[in-house]
C-alpha cells in the first residue's frame, strides 16, 4: 500500500485526462501517474475536432467573456477560469513549441493547422513526465478503500489490480444514462445526458434543391419557443446547420429533447429588418427598378438560388417585374424572407463531434479542485461533468480547465 499513497490514476485518454495527468505529474515528479485508456485510439476526438484542424480554444481574453459560451456550466465555471482560462492555454502550448492563430471569428487552430500538431505534443509532454499508459484497458471495478485511495480492477490489455491513493475521472460524455450507473454507484447523481451541438434533419424542406447555400448572418428561432440564435446558416441536403443552428441546439438541448426534435424552425434571412422597414425599402425599390424582373435580381447580399427559390415558393412568375408584382404576392415574399417555416424532424450528429449536455451534477463537485464533494479523493474534469459549450473551442477549454486544476489539486494533496 506504500506504492498506492504514491500512485495516481486517470481514467480517459483523451483532452481532459491527459491535460490533467500531466498537469498532475509536472507538478509532482515523485508520483506515479497511470493514465488508462478502453479503446487502442489516444486522443480521437482532439484528432477530428475543427475538420482536423483541432480549435484548441477560443481568444477569450476575461473568464467574464468566456463562460457566456457555455449553456450549463456557465456560473460555476467562473472561478476555474481566473485559474486557468483561454490566454494560460496559448501558454501552455507556445512553451511546448506549438504557436496559435486566431481566426476572424475567434477560433484558435495551430498554426500548422494540423490537429496532430496538438495530439503529438500532448503525447510528447505525457511521456517526458513519466505517465504510464495503459490502453485498450477497462477499470471494470472501482473500490474506494477505508483508508483511503481507490482499488481498480483493471482488466483488458493490462489486467491487474491497481491501488491509488487519488482517481481522476476524464472518460466523456455518454449518450446514455446507464452508461453513468458505475459513477451512480460511487455515490453521485447525474443530469441525464441529452445530444447537444446537432444540425436540423428537415426532410420536407422546400429548400432542399440548395445543398452548400449559405447565408453569414441569419437569425434561426423556434416556433412558440423562447429559443433563437443569430449568426451563418447552412442549407445542407437533409435540412439545415451552420454555428447558427448548432449554438441554437446547444442552448436548446433539454427542451429539444423534450420536444423529441420535432419543431418548426422559423428562418429570418434578413435580421436587419422588421416587417416595416423590409416594406418600406421594397416599395423605395420598386419606384427606383420597376422593370427588373423579381426572381433574377436578389437583394440584400442572398445568394441567388436562395432568392429564386424564396421568390417561387411565394408564386412569383419567372418574368414577373417589381411593377407587376401583385400585393399579395409581394406580401408572401416578406413572410419568405423574414420567417421561413421549416419542419424539423430529428437532428442529425455534427461532424464527428458528439457533445453531451448532462453527466456529473456540479452541485457535488469542488469547482477550485475538481474533487468530489462525496468520496474523498475522486476528481473529475472534461464532459463527464454537467458542463458543455457552443462550438468555437469552448468545449476543449473546459477540458483543459478542469484537466489542469485536477492534476494540480490530486498532485497537491499527495506532496
Amino acid at each position: 500500500m506504500n506504492e498506492a499513497k504514491n500512485t495516481v490514476a486517470v481514467l480517459g485518454g483523451g483532452a481532459a485526462g491527459f491535460f490533467g495527468a500531466i498537469a498532475c505529474a509536472e507538478a509532482n515528479p515523485a508520483l506515479r501517474v497511470v493514465l488508462i485508456e478502453k479503446t487502442s485510439k489516444l486522443l480521437s476526438k482532439v484528432r477530428i475536432s475543427g475538420g482536423g484542424r483541432c480549435n484548441v480554444t477560443h481568444a477569450a481574453e476575461t473568464a467574464a467573456q468566456l463562460v457566456h459560451h457555455y449553456p450549463r456550466g456557465a456560473k460555476q465555471l467562473k472561478e476555474p477560469f481566473k485559474q486557468f482560462g483561454a490566454p494560460d492555454t496559448v501558454r501552455w502550448f507556445e512553451r511546448r513549441g506549438v504557436r496559435l492563430k486566431t481566426e476572424p471569428d475567434g477560433r484558435m487552430f495551430p498554426t500548422t493547422d494540423s490537429s496532430e500538431t496538438i495530439a503529438r505534443c500532448l503525447l510528447d509532454a505525457a511521456h517526458a513526465a513519466g505517465i504510464e499508459i495503459l490502453q485498450q484497458t477497462t477499470a471494470e471495478h472501482i473500490e474506494p478503500l477505508p483508508t483511503g485511495g481507490f482499488r481498480l480492477t483493471l482488466t483488458g490489455a493490462h489486467a491487474q489490480a491497481l491501488c491509488v491513493a487519488r482517481l481522476l475521472v476524464a472518460t466523456g460524455g455518454a449518450p446514455k444514462l446507464e452508461q453513468y450507473k458505475w459513477l451512480q454507484q460511487l455515490g453521485h447523481s447525474i443530469q441525464e445526458p441529452v445530444p447537444s451541438l446537432f444540425t436540423f434533419n428537415v426532410p420536407d424542406s422546400p429548400l432542399r434543391e440548395l445543398p452548400g447555400v449559405s447565408v453569414p448572418r441569419a437569425r434561426v428561432r423556434v416556433s412558440g419557443e423562447k429559443l433563437e440564435y443569430e449568426g451563418p446558416v447552412l442549407v445542407t441536403h437533409w435540412g439545415l446547420s451552420g454555428p447558427a443552428v448548432l449554438k441554437l441546439s446547444a442552448w436548446g438541448a433539454r427542451r429539444l429533447h423534450e420536444l423529441q426534435y420535432q419543431s418548426t424552425a422559423l428562418i429570418n434571412w434578413i435580421p436587419d429588418y422588421t416587417e416595416d422597414t423590409l416594406r418600406q425599402h421594397l416599395l423605395e425599390y420598386r419606384e427606383l427598378h420597376g422593370k427588373k424582373v423579381v426572381v433574377s435580381n436578389p437583394l440584400f447580399g442572398l445568394p441567388q438560388r436562395l432568392w429564386r427559390t424564396l421568390a417561387e415558393q411565394a408564386g412569383i412568375g419567372a418574368e414577373t417585374r417589381w411593377n407587376e408584382l401583385p400585393a399579395k404576392l409581394q406580401n408572401r415574399l416578406i413572410e419568405g424572407l423574414l420567417r421561413t417555416a421549416l419542419p424539423v424532424r430529428g437532428k442529425t450528429t455534427y461532424k464527428d463531434e458528439f457533445v453531451t449536455c448532462g453527466g456529473i451534477s456540479l452541485s457535488e463537485i469542488n469547482m477550485q479542485t475538481m474533487e468530489s464533494r462525496r468520496v474523498p479523493g475522486l476528481h473529475f474534469a472534461g464532459e463527464v461533468l454537467d458542463v458543455d459549450g457552443i462550438t468555437g473551442g469552448f468545449n476543449f477549454q473546459a477540458a483543459w480547465t478542469t484537466g489542469y486544476l485536477a492534476g494540480r489539486a490530486m498532485a497537491g494533496q499527495l506532496v
